[in-house]
């Protein structure tokens, strides 16, 4: 790496001034009152002072921060702060800070390259800033001071760290050909459907001997065993993008920022689906992504390892684009399909789409993501307000519980619990729907 370029010499520190006068003074008071251990005394200071200046650095300093990994996920962000200091310089202190973190001050020992690590805890994904620093550094004994030196702004992609959960519901109908799930279906794989005397197509593998044994002695008809086929799930993860609020309802309006170590809606909602959507993809389902507050392509169905890491970036990229324009009709999915819904469900855009799915004959689970309230700090009227919405917002979910749409509560609830009560509902038994 080129060393940085030379330039004008550094200035002295206060310290190196005033310990060169302390010395001078010493020296003089010694030669004057004829004192040669007071002279001595001086004379040390004096002569680790000149050499010292003697090899003050000159030019500047250069000091960047890079993300340790580009896409990080969340809880820590990781980065490394790099110093790179002329020929002479000896230390530098840095001081570390972050929006919604306390600043830190460090001292480093600098010869040439000094690359020290920075890690700063976070709830917050998706793109975010990684920690700024001023570097300030020093010549040999600390003689000499540089300019200070502020780093660049530099963001990292944070990934939301999916969650192990348990059994997660499946669609009423399972349409797919093959997978780890009873379907309706006979076929091969499944649980035993009945048995029933041999026919053309049937296959001899599958002749029960003990059956035909007991109800036709003289073998003079077979009974095989028939079972249901195995199929796979197709889950569409939905993410109301339009709001992303904090639990201090004053920020909701946009004109207070919400505070660095809170965890927004969008937040909540980043973790839930990508914990969602990697228990279905290790259960071998099909799992695609959509988006009510953008319109574009969605992620379409897919499994695997690669689909995974897709839905969990295309997550992270999810954020608020402006006033979104109003849908005609709810966006259009896969055939019996599971649909999973996380919003806030502050409006009636998330709910009405949700209502208008069940409808058309899908399995519909809402996610509720808003944040639990914190209401220290508000006003009366603010707490009138927030009331209010709290009511218009209770109806709408009763409501959407009354159209055969089922809640789960992500924030504020247990949805491990939850999402286990709504697994054990799937099938009343083997291969039967037990929809509405």
């Amino acid at each position: 790496m080129s060393e940085p370029p030379a330039g004008d010499p550094w200035p002295r520190t206060s310290a190196c001034a005033i310990g060169l006068t302390a010395g001078l003074l010493l020296l003089l008071v010694g030669a004057l009152a004829g004192r040669p251990d007071v002279a001595l005394v001086a004379a040390a200071p004096l002569v680790g002072a000149a050499w010292d200046l003697a090899r003050r650095p000159g030019g500047s300093v250069r000091a960047s921060v890079r993300p340790a990994d580009e896409a990080q996920t969340g809880g820590e962000l990781r980065s490394v702060l790099r110093v790179e200091g002329p020929p002479g310089t000896d230390a530098a202190l840095l001081r570390v800070r972050r929006p919604g973190s306390r600043t830190v001050e460090v001292l480093v020992r600098v010869t040439g390259t000094r690359e020290v690590p920075v890690a700063v805890r976070t709830v917050r994904t998706g793109p975010q800033e990684l920690a700024h620093a001023d570097v300030q550094a020093f010549g040999v004994g600390l003689a000499t001071i540089a300019d200070p030196v502020r780093t660049e702004p530099h963001s990292v992609m944070v990934l939301p760290a999916p969650r192990p959960l348990g059994a997660l519901p499946l669609p009423w109908r399972l349409r797919g050909l093959t997978g780890a799930h009873e379907s309706r279906r006979p076929g091969d794989g499944g649980g035993l459907r009945d048995v029933h005397p041999f026919s053309a197509g049937d296959r001899l593998r599958r002749i029960d001997w003990r059956v035909t044994a007991r109800r036709a002695p003289d073998l003079s008809e077979l009974y095989v065993r028939r079972s249901y086929a195995l199929a796979e799930a197709v889950a569409m993860l939905v993410v109301d993008s339009r709001d992303d609020v904090g639990p201090d309802p004053a920020t909701w309006g946009g004109l207070r920022p919400v505070r660095p170590e809170d965890a927004t809606s969008l937040d909540v909602a980043r973790e839930a689906a990508a914990s969602v959507a990697q228990q279905l993809v290790a259960a071998g389902d099909r799992v695609g992504l959509d988006d009510l507050g953008v319109r574009r392509r969605p992620v379409a169905p897919g499994g695997g390892r690669r689909q995974l890491a897709r839905i969990v970036h295309s997550l992270a990229l999810t954020r608020p684009e402006g006033d979104p324009r109003t849908r005609v009709r709810p966006p259009q999915l896969p055939s019996g399909a599971l649909v999973v819904v996380f919003s806030t469900f502050l409006d009636d855009d998330a709910a009405q789409a949700a209502a208008s799915w069940r409808r058309s004959g899908h399995r519909v689970v809402a996610v509720d993501v808003l944040p639990r309230g914190r209401e220290t700090t508000l006003s009366d009227q603010e707490r009138l307000a927030l009331r209010l919405v709290s009511i218009e917002r209770s109806d709408r979910l009763a409501a959407l519980t009354a159209a055969g749409v089922e809640l789960v509560a992500w924030a504020t609830g247990d949805p491990w619990v939850d999402l286990g009560q709504l697994a054990r509902q799937s099938h009343r038994r083997p291969g039967v729907g037990a929809g509405r």
